[in-house]
Order: structure tokens, then sequence, then C-alpha cells
């Protein structure tokens, strides 16, 4: 199997790479380094030397306060991007396998989001990733869009790091408690998304769509900053855990509206692909403790 990896810099896309460096298949991954995704010349070239089976996107515009300022390089990262693989990937007749992101929802649902719920992003990031979805669905039929929530792991930056950080600086951490949401092992995503790889090349006829992919167990942002800094303690990285005082979400202002709501249900990617949700709390140990 042939595959090329966008985004190889990002915390998947990294997680990709070391996965795919113990594997027997072709690969090449790109980071921003070496691959601008919208320069449409540069992708056609690519992936018609390297002629994949699948190419895995991990590669967006992820900076959400940031993108309130910068709609354009949103849309580049987020819009054009995408849709420039799409394009390539239909040219040379491979799969697209994307990752998009539960921004795309309002944030106001009271049980997990399916796929198939009516989307309504509150900011810049959330509906420049909409459309990058729809640019993906108009130009390669063969595609996986694969939404994710709150991503963290041992690479790139991310809300465990910065609690294990400020955790080291600060006797009080105030963090959000009013935002629920399923926090998401990086490298559980790519695990799951080399598994969609490996089925669409075996067969993709009737797997191609949209799927949720999270985390099994919902908590607020306090909760989960509060799992963080147990496992931390336990591993002797922290002496003294601060203390950890939830907030209202007003008490803590952003340029970009957060989802108060933001659990995905994941069942449908299980039911098609065998792929089960990322036990976050199992990642934390094994980053943490073992």
């Amino acid at each position: 199997m042939k595959v090329v990896v966008t985004g190889a810099n990002g915390q998947v896309g990294r997680s990709l790479v070391e996965r795919l460096e113990h594997s027997d298949w072709q690969w090449e991954a790109h980071g921003r380094d070496t691959l601008d995704i919208a320069d449409e010349a540069a992708v056609a070239a690519l992936l018609e030397r390297f002629r994949p089976d699948v190419v895995i996107n991990a590669a967006a515009y992820t900076a959400v306060d940031k993108a309130e300022a910068e709609p354009d390089a949103a849309r580049r990262g987020n819009v054009e991007g995408p849709a420039v693989l799409a394009r390539a990937c239909h040219a040379v007749g491979c799969a697209l396998v994307h990752l998009s992101t539960d921004y795309v929802f309002s944030g106001e649902a009271e049980r997990p989001y399916v796929e198939t719920d009516p989307t309504a992003p509150q900011g810049v990031y959330g509906r420049t990733k909409l459309e990058g979805e729809a640019a993906i669905r108009d130009a390669c039929p063969a595609h996986v869009i694969v939404r994710t929530a709150w991503v963290f792991g041992e690479h790139g930056h991310n809300f465990m790091k910065t609690m294990l950080r400020l955790a080291g600086e600060r006797d009080e951490l105030r963090v959000v408690d009013d935002q629920l949401g399923c926090p998401t092992y990086a490298g559980d995503i790519a695990d799951a998304l080399l598994r969609i790889a490996e089925r669409l090349v075996a067969g993709g006829e009737g797997l191609y769509g949209t799927y949720h992919f999270a985390g099994d167990k919902a908590v607020t942002w306090c909760g989960f900053a509060r799992e963080i800094i147990a496992r931390a303690v336990e591993a002797g990285m922290i002496a003294k855990a601060p203390r950890i005082v939830g907030i209202a979400t007003h008490e803590y202002p952003t340029p970009a509206k957060r989802p108060a709501y933001s659990v995905l249900d994941s069942s449908r990617i299980g039911a098609v692909f065998g792929i089960e949700p990322s036990d976050w709390q199992a990642a934390l140990v094994r980053i943490l403790v073992a």
C-alpha cells in the first residue's frame, strides 16, 4: 500500500509518521515546509509522481482564536488546501482521508452529535473546516471525513502540555468547567486513520462518507485538567499538585466562541470499521505514568 500524509509536523501527523516508520507500506509525509496543500501544481506533481493509494490529510489551520483575525489564512488551510487535494486525488484515482472537527457544530446539543446532525459553526475556524468538508465531497467521491475533538498527545501544542507547564509555575489553575467534550489521543486518531486507509484500499465501496471519532468519556476542561494533574503526580512529574478551580466560560473570554457541548457519537465508525472510541484516560497513563 502507498500512502501520502500531509500535515506531518502536527500532533496527528507526527503520530502517523511514527506508525508508518514501523510498517511495510510505501509512504511519504509532508509538512508545510515541503508541501503547500493549496498549491495545485505542487500537489498534482506529487501525486502524479508517487501514485498513492490513499492520501491522509492531517494538515489544517488550527489556531482557533487567530482565525477570527486571519480568515484568509484559515480559508487557505482549511478550504482551498483540502479542495486542491480532493481534485488531485480524484484525478489520479486515489482515496482521500481527511481530518475535521467538532467545531462544525453549534455546541447547543443535549446529546452526542451524530454525523447527520445539522451543522452550525460559530466561528471562522469551524466555518472554514465545514467548507473544506463540502469541497472534498464535491471534488472526490472516494473520501472519508473523520471529525474529532479535543486532541492531545506527546507532540505539538495541546491542553495537556499547557496544564503540565502551568502546574509547574502556579499554585492555582482556573479552568473552564462548563464546556463538555471528549478528549481524543492523537495516537488513537492516527491508528484510526491508518485502519480506514487500509480498509479503503482493500475495497472502499460502501465505506466512503463522514464519521466521528473521539474520546470514550465526556468531561469538562476542568475535569480533564484534574485528570492530567493527578496522573502527572502519580508519575512524579509534579512534586505538588496545584489547586484546580472550575470557572465559567465568561470568566475566560476568547476571540472565538467555543462550543458549550462538543460530545461526538463515535458509534458509526465502530459499526463500519470496527474502531473503538479513544480511551483517553488510558492514553494519559501511557504518556505520563508508563
